[in-house]
């Protein structure tokens, strides 16, 4: 597995993370399988190399974090864990009081002395000034609590400020083949020392080439689109869905050509884009985790990038 350091401070990562999203429990996704598939997942991903796990409290109320405890058991040194706090009311809140709260509570679900790398889930849209949050966030830092600190889901206009208070080790960001709108953020703070975490890399399963026109989704999996959310409305809403399964059609005989499957393909171009440190991949399958940890092994040259590129030029599903 190939490393690449988090932004200009931060420690060297495995180009693919695991996302502990799904193995938190939560039906996002369908029905969850019983825990000890959900830790069998994250084992797979250690034990093919990946170093690094991704997080949240909000990700099945802490029981992400706790399935986390549990897999990297005896193992803890070898692994970085990044976990997020989320303002409230969904997570603790971000008035600095509720950050350091929700850090000790992740600390306590997570049964570690510290956080690698702690994140602001989300913008909050109260009128808490972001530069105290993020004050807060550089106390944990300071007190030995968390080791980096970074955002997801901000935009510059949000990150600018941060970085005038204290620097933001990464961004967390939606980024794949089939939405690119935020590229240009990405390669922005890869020229600020802001290292940035791709997630969604794989569409949600589009980019698998394992979802076609016929497949039909469990009525509690947002891809049905029971709720209409904006993860739906990007790549699976009627007109985007087939957008999306043209693009992955098209992306098939050149993974065939270089010998991956087209999720590998779509995992290695995400780690050679400009900025992106890692991309972040997530199953509770263990055979699909071992599959996505060896596109760590995949380098794609200037051909077949192009060859790539001229694809999404013809159209992702969301630019």
């Amino acid at each position: 597995m190939r490393t690449a350091r988090l932004g200009s401070r931060g420690p060297e990562l495995s180009v693919i993370g695991f996302g502990a999203w799904e193995v938190g429990g939560s039906d996002f996704l369908g029905p969850a399988p019983p825990r000890d598939q959900m830790v069998e997942a994250v084992r797979a991903a250690l034990d093919a190399g990946i170093d690094w796990i991704d997080t949240a409290e909000v990700y099945g109320d802490g029981a992400s974090e706790e399935v986390v405890a549990l897999a990297i058991q005896g193992r803890r040194d070898d692994v970085l864990i990044a976990t997020k706090v989320a303002p409230a009311p969904e997570g603790s809140g971000f008035r600095p009081p509720e950050v350091r709260r929700a850090c000790t509570d992740s600390l306590r679900r997570l049964r570690t002395g510290h956080i690698d790398l702690y994140q602001l889930h989300w913008p909050d849209e109260d009128d808490i000034p972001l530069e105290d949050t993020w004050g807060a966030m550089g106390a944990l830092v300071e007190e030995g609590l968390v080791r980096w600190i970074g955002l997801s889901n901000f935009d510059r206009e949000q990150i600018e400020p941060c970085e005038a208070v204290r620097h933001v080790d990464s961004l967390q960001q939606e980024f794949s083949m089939l939405v690119l709108h935020d590229r240009e953020l990405i390669r922005w703070c890869g020229e600020q020392g802001i290292g940035v975490l791709a997630y969604g890399p794989l569409a949600y399963g589009l980019l698998t080439g394992a979802i076609s026109a016929e497949t039909g989704f469990d009525p509690k999996d947002f891809r049905s689109g029971y709720d209409e959310w904006d993860y739906w409305q990007r790549l699976f809403a009627p007109g985007r869905f087939e957008r999306s399964l043209a693009v992955v059609d098209a992306l098939r005989p050149i993974a065939e050509r270089l010998g991956v499957t087209p999720g590998q393909l779509a995992l290695a171009w995400s780690v050679r884009q400009p900025g992106v440190t890692s991309a972040i991949a997530g199953s509770r399958n263990p055979e699909h985790v071992r599959s996505n940890a060896a596109a760590g092994e995949v380098e794609l040259d200037e051909p077949a990038t192009a060859e790539l590129e001229a694809i999404l030029s013809l159209g992702p599903a969301f630019a």
